[in-house]
């Protein structure tokens, strides 16, 4: 339970007020660019093992085959959103991260998943 004080409002962690200056120091900058390069390069050494996976997912949304879809991961990028193509449980039954392409076609590996409200 949070508790305002009077005259008080709630910030939430999406109202943006702080975000810009602490997005746009040249440290965070240069981390963000960092961790890009790793998952591009994480993306690309995985792609041959995983290829076969985003050619399952790539068929299925061309045949609107909703059944081939449906057992994917629901993992979550902060930045490219839900393009995990590798089958749910993944992270546990194959120990691979997630992976996928990102909307500029290239791949992409990364850990975790981004909370659903981003």
């Amino acid at each position: 339970m949070v508790i305002l004080q009077p005259g008080a409002t709630r910030r939430t962690s999406n109202s943006g007020r702080q975000a810009p200056g602490v997005l746009g120091d040249p440290g965070v900058q240069a981390a963000r660019e960092r961790v890009e390069a790793a998952e591009t390069e994480l993306g690309l050494e995985l792609r041959a093992r995983l290829q076969p996976f985003q050619d399952r997912y790539d068929q299925a949304v061309a045949e609107g085959d909703a059944d081939g879809l449906a057992g994917l991961c629901g993992g979550k990028h902060g930045r490219w959103g839900r393009i995990c193509v590798l089958p749910d449980g993944h992270e546990t039954s194959m120990e691979e991260p997630h992976w996928g392409r990102n909307s500029e076609g290239r791949p992409i590996a990364w850990v975790g998943s981004a909370p659903d409200d981003w």
